[in-house]
């Protein structure tokens, strides 16, 4: 699914206009990111976690030389589904 489905199915479902709808997802997903980037986490009601994580830097080996190397800190965004979620997609797969 990519952005241009998701303002479809709010199009389809809702009744804005498709700039109405495309202007909800842009500042839904604009929120999102803000909020992620000053390192908060994002918890959506079953649904799951958004979390931004800090990791060191390590060092690491380049597969095709085996040559030792760094890898620079960096933050890492990792999502968590809620139970609910998990339950939806067992429930789906089970049909």
């Amino acid at each position: 699914m990519t952005k241009a489905d998701i303002i479809e199915a709010v199009y389809e479902q809702i009744g804005f206009s498709k700039k109405e709808a495309a202007d909800v997802v842009e500042l839904v997903f604009e929120t999102m990111k803000d909020t992620l980037s000053e390192g908060e986490k994002i918890k959506i009601s079953g649904f799951g976690n958004f979390v931004v994580r800090d990791k060191k830097a390590r060092v690491g080996r380049n597969p095709q030389t085996g040559d030792p190397l760094t890898i620079e800190a960096r933050r890492v965004l990792t999502f968590k589904p809620s139970q609910v979620l998990k339950d939806a997609l067992n429930e789906a797969s089970d049909g």
